[in-house]
């Protein structure tokens, strides 16, 4: 089956391509984020992105930056609670543009990586990704079977970079009141 696999990050990437090929599946990247701020960040994460698409032999599209589009999403959301409305918006926002991609391509089915994060609520984004398209959407929990310890032990060995926030400015803010850094 050709999936088109969103991808959020590197590290949440590897172990989910690895299952996804295991699993006999062509896998097709797309990295669409106009979440992530600031933009040098966004830069960070592509690259990286690009790196474990190289490693696994997986093509990867680059989706829109469009960041204007996303605060106009969120809007009114801003400082609600990490994996509140905000990311619930977030996570539609991005499966929505995946799941139009692999329409567009002629592709079988999308998934995404965002449920390798261990903060991700798997429940949420894969309620959203059913919600989109049931037959074509395949839920998963990729921080399950050891995924977010394979994402660790890939990181290392492919030297990835690793953020230390979700990606949007309301989560890095967030990180920065959390370590006292404000």
């Amino acid at each position: 089956m050709k999936i088109l696999l969103h991808i959020c990050c590197a590290v949440c990437a590897g172990p989910a391509i690895e299952r996804l090929m295991i699993e006999g599946h062509t896998v097709t990247g797309y990295f669409y984020n106009p979440n992530i701020h600031p933009q040098d960040e966004y830069g960070k994460r592509l690259e990286a992105a690009k790196k474990v698409a190289k490693e696994y032999g997986v093509e990867l599209i680059e989706g829109p930056y469009n960041r204007e589009n996303w605060f106009g999403s969120v809007k009114g959301y801003e400082y609600g609670p990490e994996g509140g409305k905000r990311c619930e918006i977030c996570f539609r926002m991005r499966l929505e543009r995946t799941y139009n991609e692999m329409k567009k391509r002629g592709l079988d089915k999308f998934t995404t990586t965002l449920s390798a994060g261990p903060m991700k609520n798997a429940e949420l984004i894969n309620k959203v990704g059913l919600e989109l398209d049931i037959d074509r959407f395949i839920p998963a929990d990729f921080k399950k079977k050891d995924g977010f310890k394979r994402a660790m032990e890939l990181s290392k060995e492919l030297g990835l970079y690793h953020q230390n926030y979700c990606g949007c400015i309301y989560s890095k803010e967030e990180m920065l009141r959390r370590k006292g850094n404000n």
